[in-house]
């Protein structure tokens, strides 16, 4: 059977229809996927039954899975390894979390707007969340086109900001949530990144903002004109005609493109309703500036050089 698509909006946000993940894909359906994708950024896949590796397997279709977690299990367990996110607010032994819990305090960046993985050099291209058990109250997802954002600027803008690096790190958006406490093994790992203010999405040559919590600095500006420019798009890009609100159900499968989307995840209370949920996400071929072929700044070679010294 062909799979349906049910766009949501004209140009972003679709539901997928007729399609059982858990088992292997035939190529012309995987294919009217991928087409899918590139065309609406956000894709629904309800009534899903994924083991891990089910939805593992539906995940790597698109890349390589990231494997390396921001927190140190060491000191801050999970239910899951390797490409598996804890998207939950469930502690290692699946009990939910307490209310001062290490996990509770950094998750709280959550709701924020961003972008996977843009606080990495290699950053991610896509994600894969699966809910299992979704809360009784709120705990939606909001999910922004940075694409159709882009589009709207006014052309003296779109003119501003071609060519321009921001600097992204997990640390500046954990910051703003009121996290700090990242051990000095989190920090060593997860340093400073550059990343185009703006990039081409080379399956549909769309350009989009690439504008996040993450981002902290823009080289080339003072800290001040950086933060306030940064905070301008944010605003910008996460006006109502640019965001769909998704409202889990459970057993579903949500996907969406890093690379032209931010998204957060909204309040529930954490601490009554069970929030089940994993992720896999899908690193990208390469940093967002080498995709462009845009040279580093002297400054972001320099920290590079630096950290691989170190």
């Amino acid at each position: 059977m062909t799979i349906t698509v049910s766009p949501i909006t004209p140009n972003f946000a679709a539901e997928i229809g007729d399609v059982d993940l858990s088992k292997p894909l035939e190529a012309a359906d995987f294919a009217d996927i991928q087409n899918a994708f590139w065309k609406y950024s956000v894709l629904v896949f309800p009534e899903q039954q994924l083991t891990l590796q089910q939805h593992l397997d539906f995940s790597q279709l698109f890349g390589p899975a990231e494997t390396e977690r921001t927190l140190d299990p060491k000191s801050t367990p999970s239910r899951f390894t390797g490409a598996f996110a804890d998207i939950s607010n469930l502690a290692a032994d699946g009990t939910i979390w307490g209310e001062n819990s290490r996990q509770r305090m950094y998750k709280a960046g959550n709701r924020l707007w961003h972008t996977d993985s843009s606080f990495k050099y290699l950053p991610a291209l896509c994600s894969l969340l699966y809910g299992r058990t979704v809360a009784a109250v709120g705990g939606h997802t909001e999910f922004a086109d940075q694409r159709a954002a882009y589009d709207a600027l006014p052309d003296a803008t779109k003119k501003k900001l071609d060519g321009l690096i921001a600097e992204h790190c997990i640390a500046f958006s954990r910051r703003r949530s009121g996290f700090a406490e990242f051990t000095e093994e989190e920090q060593r790992r997860l340093p400073p990144v550059p990343q185009m203010l703006v990039r081409t999405i080379p399956q549909n040559q769309r350009k989009s903002l690439y504008v996040a919590s993450h981002a902290g600095n823009i080289f080339g500006m003072s800290e001040a004109e950086g933060r306030a420019l940064i905070d301008e798009l944010l605003a910008h890009v996460t006006q109502r005609q640019f965001v769909y609100t998704h409202r889990w159900r459970p057993n579903e499968l949500v996907m969406w493109d890093n690379r032209c989307t931010m998204h957060r995840g909204t309040e529930y209370d954490d601490l009554r309703w069970v929030r089940d949920m994993r992720r896999v996400t899908i690193s990208d071929v390469a940093n967002s500036c080498e995709q462009e072929g845009v040279p580093l700044p002297a400054e972001a070679v320099a920290k590079r050089a630096a950290q691989r010294v170190a």
